[in-house]
């Protein structure tokens, strides 16, 4: 594929994080379980990613060794614990809380990295951790687990927690896999760990579940992943991970539109401060261990 301009890189990293954020909404929408969302999300996401590499003649496997399709696989059940979290998150606290929750994962990152390498975190781990705990205490609606909405937040906080040990698992732990094979067999790997507990309820779907997992699969995991690493190539890392951040953001706005659900001052205010955190950690110069 030739190489496109930055604007188009820019655009299609915006339409990602947009298609990315929007996966809360389906959790909002959909009248079924959260390993039903999980399990109809990776089915379709590993039929629309089967599509790709067949059009691309790539194959999922090729390249890899038994040891890398085991990592990967690990990481997809991680990914599938993830991803069930996020949307009990969803159907508990609603979409702010629940991206706003999962927007802590750089915290826990950090948190990770500093275990692992036996160090000190650093300042501006420290200042990020600071912002979020004080977004985290202003967007609490009532510090009771009884609350729905703290419910919800306490969800998102583990889910960013679980997706932090998958960044963290990816870096250090190399399964010699190129990005797009990575993404089929996790995928792979969080619908059969899902599927036992998932595909009986099949048959209670209706026309409107099929069509909305379908979307939510094929189009906020298969299409969205493809534009995100298209634009890979042209823009930095930095500016990715700037974008990204405004996920929540995105959320945020769609669940407005969509259902009417405005967000009060103190989510704005709290939510001002983690992605504000976030944007910190996203600026924060690179470590000597990363590529």
């Amino acid at each position: 594929m030739p190489p496109i301009s930055r604007a188009s890189a820019l655009f299609r990293l915006h339409l990602a994080a947009i298609l990315f954020g929007s996966t809360a909404l389906f959790g909002e929408a959909l009248q079924v379980g959260a390993l039903a969302i999980v399990f109809g999300r990776t089915l379709f996401a590993v039929l629309a990613l089967s599509l790709l590499a067949a059009w691309t003649r790539n194959a999922p496997w090729r390249g890899l060794t038994a040891r890398g399709i085991a990592t990967l696989s690990l990481l997809g059940a991680l990914l599938a614990l993830h991803w069930f979290t996020f949307f009990m998150a969803v159907q508990h606290g609603g979409v702010a809380l629940a991206t706003l929750g999962f927007a802590s994962f750089p915290v826990f990152v950090a948190l990770l990295e500093a275990l692992i390498l036996r160090s000190r975190p650093a300042t501006r781990d420290v200042q990020v951790l600071l912002l979020v705990t004080a977004g985290m205490a202003l967007i609490t609606p009532r510090f009771s687990v009884a609350d729905a909405g703290t419910t919800g937040l306490l969800w998102g906080i583990l889910s960013g927690a679980i997706y932090a040990g998958i960044a963290v698992l990816n870096r250090y732990q190399a399964s010699g896999a190129g990005s797009a094979q990575a993404c089929w067999w996790q995928c792979l790997a969080a619908c059969i760990a899902v599927a036992p507990f998932s595909a009986g309820a099949l048959a209670q779907w209706t026309a409107h579940d099929w069509l909305l997992l379908a979307l939510l699969g094929a189009v906020c995991t298969g299409l969205a992943y493809t534009i995100f690493l298209q634009a890979l190539d042209t823009v930095k890392a930095q500016t990715v991970a700037i974008v990204i951040s405004m996920e929540p953001v995105y959320a945020i706005v769609l669940a407005w539109c969509a259902f009417g659900a405005v967000p009060g001052t103190h989510v704005v205010l709290g939510g001002a401060l983690i992605i504000g955190a976030v944007l910190l950690a996203s600026l924060a110069p690179a470590r000597s261990h990363q590529a």
